[in-house]
């Protein structure tokens, strides 16, 4: 049912009905509300799930190899330009169009804020400045939403990428591309 949800949300906005996720979920409305008793709690209960598939996909992008600072930020780099599934995916949840709204619904904005505060501290702990996290954070999910709307070819991201790498490993962007 989440994963109708997300679809639905992904192709109408999240001004989704719960007529609409039962339709494509496959099961009936009064189905739908007995698993999450209102819109809200169906919206709550997505972004939550959202938010925990995002960080499994960060997660699997870890390199426990690495041993110096920027291990989870550069996690955070290869999750959101890889070019697997999963990171279109992740991409998806980055796009701030698409999921935008949501933030305006009074039961989700709580879990939105609490997600960026997690977000903030497992980067903050990583032992790199706080300036260079931002910088690098924030283009990633650029890179990410351009690829979503097809302003990125394959060859661009992955040099993006490379860069961001580089500057989540306290580098300077002196590598000859």
């Amino acid at each position: 049912m989440l994963d109708a949800a997300v679809q639905v949300i992904l192709d109408k906005g999240a001004a989704v009905t719960l007529a609409q996720v039962a339709t494509a979920a496959g099961v009936s409305k009064s189905g739908l509300i007995h698993h999450f008793g209102s819109r809200d709690q169906l919206l709550v209960a997505l972004v939550e799930d959202t938010h925990e598939r995002f960080r499994e996909t960060v997660r699997s992008h870890l390199d426990l190899s690495e041993n110096y600072p920027g291990k989870m930020l550069r996690a955070y780099v290869r999750a959101l330009c890889a070019g697997s599934a999963e990171a279109a995916s992740a991409r998806d949840f980055t796009s701030a169009p698409r999921w935008g709204a949501l933030y305006t619904i009074p039961a989700v904005a709580p879990v939105m804020e609490e997600n960026a505060a997690w977000w903030d501290e497992q980067l903050a702990l990583d032992g790199i400045s706080p300036e260079r996290i931002l910088i690098v954070r924030r283009a990633a999910e650029g890179i990410a939403v351009a690829a979503i709307y097809g302003e990125q070819d394959k060859t661009s991201i992955s040099t993006a990428r490379d860069l961001l790498l580089e500057l989540a490993s306290e580098g300077t962007f002196r590598t000859p591309l």
